[in-house]
């Protein structure tokens, strides 16, 4: 199996070299990533410049463009051979709930399924002491069951991973993607000439973190997967929609 890596928080991350030393033992595995930290990159594509291709010494490759740059020149650019999978993190940090809007993690595995190629996205949930180890064995075992029950054509997987020892993992549950409330305010600042700035601040607390949300398994020492698809219509509004446009 081939598989392409790669992530949001950098070719240099310690997350990303992780899942490369667990893919590699099984996997023939191309790493293409930014060549610096892209987190809340979401979709973005480098439409207005030309993107540049690295080799490294330790044979990654580094893209000076975002998450969905590296795995568009990984399928499209002729360079490399076609894989069957994409795979993307490990994560510095969640990504559960409203948090896979923002993701560059999850969409550099987005777009891996745009271009047609079963994807995860991995993270593992603490931004501090990560046992990287325990996201990357439980994404094996992950890939080898999708080996099993292929993907459906429109859907990822999002992995997040708690930051606990592999032994103490309590299981795999899938689940639904969770809620935040609304983001703190902003934090206003001023730099050192005296004008103003602005910082985003804290991400909002978890809002619906009930049972069956990525959230609460997480919280209970359990691996969450949530299939996440890539049809955004709301199907069940469609009609109704369609009665409210009649009279209009």
């Amino acid at each position: 199996m081939k598989i392409l890596l790669s992530n949001d928080d950098g070719v240099l991350a310690e997350g990303l070299s992780c899942m490369y030393k667990h893919l590699s033992q099984k996997y023939d595995v191309t790493v293409i990533a930014p060549d610096r930290n892209c987190s809340g990159m979401s979709n973005a594509l480098s439409l207005h410049s030309p993107l540049r291709l690295t080799k490294m010494e330790n044979g990654f490759y580094a893209v000076n463009g975002t998450p969905s740059d590296c795995v568009q020149l990984g399928v499209n650019s002729g360079f490399f051979d076609e894989p069957d999978l994409v795979v993307s993190g490990i994560n510095h940090g969640p990504n559960l709930g409203d948090d896979t809007i923002y993701s560059g993690t999850v969409a550099a595995a987005l777009e891996g399924r745009h271009c047609g190629h079963p994807a995860l996205a991995v993270s593992i949930c603490s931004k501090q002491n990560q046992y990287f180890d325990t996201a990357a064995m439980l994404t094996v075992e992950i890939i080898d069951k999708m080996r099993e029950l292929p993907l459906d054509s429109s859907q990822i997987l999002n992995i997040n991973v708690p930051n606990i020892p592999f032994e103490d993992i309590q299981g795999i549950q899938v689940t639904r993607c969770g809620k935040r409330h609304r983001a703190e305010t902003m934090v206003i600042d001023k730099d050192p000439f005296g004008n103003q700035i602005f910082w985003y601040g804290k991400l909002g607390k978890e809002l619906d973190a009930g049972e069956g949300t990525d959230f609460d398994a997480v919280l209970n020492g359990y691996c969450s997967v949530s299939p996440i698809f890539t049809d955004m219509t709301v199907h069940q509004q469609v009609d109704k929609l369609k009665e409210w446009f009649k009279s209009h």
